[in-house]
């Protein structure tokens, strides 16, 4: 019997991942506040909960999952390759204190997503020679969602782009401000939590953000 094709590398369908976080969402609910992402042009979303019980973060990420799907929206689960595989989401994201990139891909279906974080060169690499179908790049600036983050700046941006040929995404204190600079160092997508989750209007955040990674791109063609 033929294996399956190979699904090919994976594009992210928008330039913005939006990270729905409850405790960065000021107790927002989770349902409203996807509604308001994808009302703002998003279409990948990642849940990240550090402290929900399992079964009640399981019926979260069920209702979360199945609005993305109606919105042809990336659900990424943060960490947890079970909770993942139970909901059928797009793919999971691991960080460099989770399951191995190698073990997670492993035990991912085909088609899944992987995507891993990295802090530098010799990590970044390992997540591409993993199988990572996006690798993420951070801190980018100075953020509070993480207690502990190593700043590396958009430099690393620079110096990954030319060894990884899957999406590179950065992450960590990008805002509107400053994410042209992200983008014109050679980022394919951001990862924000803050700057849209609590953000007054978060559609509106989205949006422009949207807007404004398409006038960097504008102003420098990749």
């Amino acid at each position: 019997s033929k294996s399956a094709p190979d699904p090919g590398p994976v594009t992210l369908p928008t330039p913005l991942y939006v990270i729905l976080d409850r405790g960065v969402a000021g107790g927002r609910d989770l349902a409203t506040l996807l509604d308001a992402v994808l009302e703002g042009g998003c279409r990948v979303v990642q849940l990240r909960d550090k402290t929900m019980p399992l079964n009640d973060l399981y019926s979260v990420a069920r209702a979360l999952r199945r609005r993305c799907r109606e919105a042809a929206c990336l659900f990424i689960v943060n960490d947890r390759v079970d909770l993942a595989l139970a909901l059928e989401a797009d793919g999971v994201h691991v960080g460099q204190d989770d399951l191995p990139a190698r073990d997670a891909r492993r035990l991912l279906r085909p088609g899944m997503i992987l995507g891993v974080s990295t802090h530098d060169e010799g990590q970044a690499r390992r997540a591409r020679d993993d199988g990572a179908d996006y690798v993420a790049v951070g801190s980018m600036y100075p953020t509070g969602s993480k207690p502990v983050f190593r700043l590396v700046g958009p430099e690393l941006i620079r110096r990954v782009r030319p060894e990884i040929p899957v999406p590179l995404v950065a992450i960590g204190g990008i805002t509107v401000d400053n994410v042209a600079d992200v983008i014109q160092a050679g980022a394919d997508a951001v990862a924000v939590i803050s700057a849209v989750c609590a953000a007054p209007d978060p559609a509106v955040a989205a949006r422009r953000f949207l807007e404004t990674i398409r006038a960097a791109r504008e102003g420098h063609p990749r």
